[in-house]
């Protein structure tokens, strides 16, 4: 009787273990399917629209590369819509359209102050919209991801002065009129006005276009002998100031500080054409676009401020998500430039 006790025991006990095994087989198999995580919640024929004007500029390649990346990552559709040129209402129409698709989120460049109106009305949808690159700040957006506009000139006015041992006659080339470029303009102005040596002395209107850019730079020339450097608030100006010093012949004797990371700005840094360029983190605007519409549309009660947000009428979402600016040199301009022929591939 013993030996039979025994042996029921031992079988009983196997049968337990090997049920427990089991259950921890199918826990260990849901935690790695994803059931519970912010992944399983995810529907993945929810499709994200990214709208955006000025299609034609390199400068988007990386936030494309960025948003398709993020879509990836998250399983879901993604898409880029907008005008491939400077076209405000075009620009609004194609938000509006994207409206019109009921998407699970929009991310925006909040290139002009006309979006404001599409902006607020795709939120009364319930359409979730955030600002990338350049914000809409009078609307209703969740959040704006990208650079600060006045610190990305003002940073940069700074790091140029200190370059040119404070003394300089600058001109600024920029695009008057438009809220993100004028909020730069003010920056270098800010920066500039800590050095008595340092006078501006012109200003340049690129209209975003290069051959614009040209001339404009150009006639600064021709009617500021005294011109020492140009700063820019946009790619297309140093493009524009470089090749103006270089046909005039002033190529060493006026300085050219550029912004962003289009490749021929970073080959004529190469080149010694241009002296350096202020570089914002692009590609990261178009994946923590993505995260943010993500986490706005599945977070939550697990990102809850109170007991119930909407009765509180509370916001969760930041206000700001700040990404980093850099200057790219002689030295480093290869990286960007291996860089940006991954950013090339996109899709879109």
């Amino acid at each position: 009787m013993k030996k039979i006790t025994a042996v029921t025991l031992t079988v009983f006990m196997l049968i337990t273990m090997l049920a427990g095994c089991s259950g921890s087989k199918e826990a260990a198999s849901a935690a790695v399917s994803g059931d519970g995580t912010l992944q399983s919640q995810i529907d993945t024929s929810d499709e994200y629209i990214a709208v955006c004007c000025l299609n034609n500029l390199e400068y988007f390649n990386a936030h494309k590369y960025g948003w398709e990346k993020a879509g990836e990552l998250f399983g879901v559709k993604t898409s880029w819509v907008g005008p491939t040129d400077d076209d405000v209402s075009a620009m609004v129409s194609a938000m509006d359209s994207a409206v019109a698709k009921n998407p699970a989120g929009i991310a925006v460049w909040g290139y002009d102050p006309a979006l404001e109106a599409s902006i607020n009305s795709a939120l009364e949808k319930g359409i979730n919209i955030v600002t990338f690159c350049g914000d809409v700040s009078t609307s209703d957006r969740l959040s704006y991801i990208g650079s600060s506009q006045y610190d990305m000139g003002y940073d940069g006015g700074r790091l140029y002065a200190e370059s040119v041992g404070g003394e300089g006659k600058i001109a600024i080339m920029t695009l008057p009129g438009n809220t993100m470029f004028e909020e730069r303009q003010a920056g270098f102005e800010a920066a500039f006005a800590e050095y008595p040596g340092i006078e501006i002395v012109a200003y340049g209107d690129t209209k975003a276009d290069t051959v614009t850019a040209v001339s404009a730079a150009t006639d600064i020339i021709n009617s500021h002998s005294e011109i020492t450097g140009f700063v820019c608030t946009d790619s297309t100006g140093a493009a524009g100031a470089s090749t103006a010093v270089q046909e005039a012949n002033k190529a060493g004797q006026i300085d050219v500080l550029g912004m962003d990371r289009n490749s021929d700005i970073l080959n004529q840094i190469k080149d010694g054409l241009i002296t350096a360029s202020i570089v914002q983190n692009d590609v990261s605007m178009g994946y923590w676009s993505m995260v943010s519409l993500i986490t706005a549309k599945y977070g939550g009660n697990n990102i809850a401020l109170t007991s119930d947000d909407a009765a509180a009428g509370v916001k969760t979402a930041p206000n700001n998500i700040y990404t980093s600016v850099n200057l790219v040199t002689a030295e480093t301009a290869d990286y960007y430039l291996e860089a940006n022929e991954w950013y090339a591939g996109n899709s879109f």
